[in-house]
């Protein structure tokens, strides 16, 4: 049996990477449904490439970062224990790019490309692995220093402050700087303020992506325990519960919009993550539920009255239910409340902060300078055309453009 583990292990992790993976084709086709038609093509492409970016960024840079691991040893080394250390890389690194394919939602239809790209490297190169290590490997002493100061450390099972929130405030300085889409936000003749509402282009490719996030993230969340031995069915259950619960919030307070419906589990189970390992079903109900409820109220709000143009909406989603679930784990993760224990609510507003901090830090740092120097929008023309024909002068559809 002693032999048998480290390939079980290997293999658990494999499993989990592989789900996680085809969780970035459901952040492809959630911004291809999201977004016009004349920029489908774009949100196909810059979820593969930026995921190859973050690979390369990640596997020479990022995993060094955060765990102090490096790769720069003969092939005999790296396939010790069934090649477990590299295959754990692979499941880290599918989190990793979640970053960038977070970022890609709110800045879509009017982002260039290539500084897209770079942006990307240095996100997943530098800025989160550097929160990663802080939260998931003791780097920095910044646990230590919350456990100190409050009598735990923060604790984030999945990814909720970690994964989500940073790339949900990444994603909103890059919106800020970025600007809201042409015609998006205007006045009328009178002087009137517009808004106009650029609806999604395909209510079925929308659906589409939030169902293979939803069922990849059960690979998201249970295989966060990284072992065999680790796993728990009270995550998978939990996670189910957050989903249920961002569900039926978001389909009540969204009024039946197809939009907010298939957000709404992703809601819950951005909110989940953190403390999918110690809350009771119960407590994931509501922290989904909250979320939910998160979801639809500040979406409305940035888009409406603060005229914040995020496209699908990732600082609200991940941003603000990954902060939440955070704060969530502090409290329905105690004895008090139906939970496991091992963690305050302290702890969870320290690490959550921190996490926050980092982001705005980093993606102002990293989007600033490429604001700066290269610049990160197309031009007006660019823009009208669409990114398709910009970027990759092909339609989804070609044979209908051809024949208008």
């Amino acid at each position: 049996m002693e032999q048998l583990k480290p390939g079980t292990d290997a293999l658990f992790i494999l499993l989990g990477a592989i789900m996680v993976l085809a969780m970035h084709s459901g952040f492809a086709f959630l911004e291809l449904g999201t977004v016009r038609k004349k920029n489908q093509v774009n949100a196909l492409v810059k979820i593969l490439v930026d995921f190859a970016v973050s690979t390369i960024a990640y596997f020479f840079v990022g995993y060094l970062v955060a765990y102090g691991v490096s790769f720069f040893a003969g092939a005999e080394t790296l396939a010790a224990r069934n090649g477990y250390e590299l295959v754990k890389f692979f499941f880290l690194l599918t989190f990793a790019a979640a970053i960038p394919a977070i970022v890609s939602g709110g800045i879509a239809e009017r982002a260039r490309f290539g500084p897209q790209l770079a942006a990307t490297a240095v996100l997943v190169g530098v800025v989160y692995p550097v929160f990663e290590g802080i939260a998931w490997n003791q780097r920095f002493g910044i646990q230590a220093w919350i456990k100190g100061l409050t009598g735990a450390e923060f604790h984030d099972f999945a990814g909720s402050v970690v994964v989500h929130a940073v790339g949900g405030w990444v994603g909103l300085v890059a919106v800020l700087l970025l600007g809201a889409r042409a015609g998006r936000y205007r006045k009328d003749g009178a002087g009137r303020s517009v808004i106009s509402a650029h609806p999604p282009s395909s209510i079925p490719f929308l659906a589409l992506g939030a169902w293979v996030l939803t069922v990849g993230w059960f690979g998201f969340n249970v295989m966060s325990a990284q072992t065999i031995d680790k796993i728990s069915g009270l995550v998978a259950v939990n996670s189910l519960m957050a989903m249920a619960g961002g569900t039926l919030v978001a389909v009540l307070l969204g009024k039946n919009d197809p939009g907010f419906v298939h957000n709404g589990p992703l809601a819950g189970l951005v909110a989940v993550c953190a403390g999918s390992d110690v809350m009771h079903p119960l407590g994931a109900l509501v922290t989904g539920g909250v979320a939910g409820a998160i979801f639809v109220f500040m979406f409305t709000l940035t888009q409406n009255r603060w005229r914040i143009d995020d496209v699908l909406g990732v600082w609200p989603l991940h941003g603000l239910c990954g902060a939440w679930g955070g704060i969530a784990c502090g409290l329905f993760g105690l004895p008090a409340l139906g939970g496991l224990g091992g963690v305050n609510l302290g702890a969870q507003i320290a690490g959550t902060l921190i996490g926050v901090t980092w982001a705005l830090v980093g993606g102002a740092a990293v989007y600033g300078v490429l604001r700066a120097s290269v610049g990160l929008r197309l031009s007006a023309e660019q823009e009208y055309e669409g990114a398709d024909l910009s970027i990759h002068k092909i339609g989804a559809t070609p044979e209908r453009e051809a024949s208008w």
